[in-house]
């Protein structure tokens, strides 16, 4: 799937969560809600990290563009080194490593473990990262043109500011469902975690299917490319992502979002 229809997924899913938790009595506080669906949004795109052409390329200026070729590389090395006979040669490392559930994991909880060792800042510096990545994608239209890069970062960071001083406040989620002192903060793996898999998931629906049980194998192949019967695949970019799935996704995060806060 294309950018927006990720971060449209990424939000909707986490919103998804906060309607679960409500109605299991563990309701998220709004700002644990917004921060998270925000987040999700833009770790629903991270995964490309391993594309070139990607939007994550392009959201951080040359370090994006020179992270994205090392990852690019670093995910090529991982197929080759582990390919079965079954998965087919390829020239480039996109939709390999970092579509995987085992990235996915380990992406969330470095984030995580950084969030309860490394103080305010690392969490300032992963609402930053993420949320530059959720502005790229949801108000895509709007961030495209020669100088949007910059109000971009300064929206990020502004927001990443006042967000993390919400939640610092008693009761507004900075200690939500870990409670234990020294854990606060500790969920901020979660809305990354998910955010990549529905990626993942996203990308399984289309013509090329993803490889997100990696290193599993299946049908004699370590790299098979999950997804539904080859009928209900679409290209990235038709019309069932841009007429279907993105206003379906905004529609089910609306509703996710009103049960989480309990107004229906």
């Amino acid at each position: 799937m294309m950018g927006p229809a990720h971060s449209l997924s990424g939000a909707a899913a986490w919103l998804g969560v906060g309607a679960a938790a409500a109605a299991v009595g563990h309701t998220m506080p709004w700002p644990v809600l917004l921060t998270g669906a925000l987040i999700c949004a833009g770790a629903a795109l991270a995964p490309d990290l391993d594309h070139k052409a990607a939007t994550i390329s392009r959201a951080f200026g040359p370090v994006s563009r020179a992270l994205c070729e090392i990852v690019d590389r670093l995910s090529y090395a991982v197929y080759k080194g582990t390919r079965k006979p079954g998965d087919p040669r390829r020239s480039g490392g996109h939709r390999t490593l970092t579509h995987t559930w085992l990235w996915a994991v380990l992406i969330g909880g470095g984030a995580s473990a950084l969030a309860i060792t490394g103080g305010r800042w690392a969490v300032l510096a992963l609402l930053f990262v993420h949320l530059v990545l959720a502005i790229e994608g949801l108000l895509w239209r709007a961030t495209r043109g020669q100088g949007a890069d910059v109000l971009v970062w300064l929206l990020a960071a502004t927001s990443s500011w006042i967000l993390a001083g919400v939640l610092d406040r008693p009761g507004n989620g900075a200690d939500w469902l870990f409670t234990t002192p020294g854990q606060e903060y500790l969920w901020l793996g979660l809305p990354i975690v998910l955010g990549a898999l529905v990626h993942d998931l996203g990308d399984a629906l289309t013509v090329s299917g993803c490889p997100v049980l990696w290193p599993l194998p299946i049908a004699g192949r370590r790299w098979y490319p999950l997804g539904p019967p080859r009928f209900m695949r679409f290209r990235a970019g038709s019309w069932v992502e841009v007429k279907v799935l993105m206003p379906a996704f905004m529609l089910l995060g609306g509703v996710g979002g009103a049960v989480a806060l309990n107004v229906i």
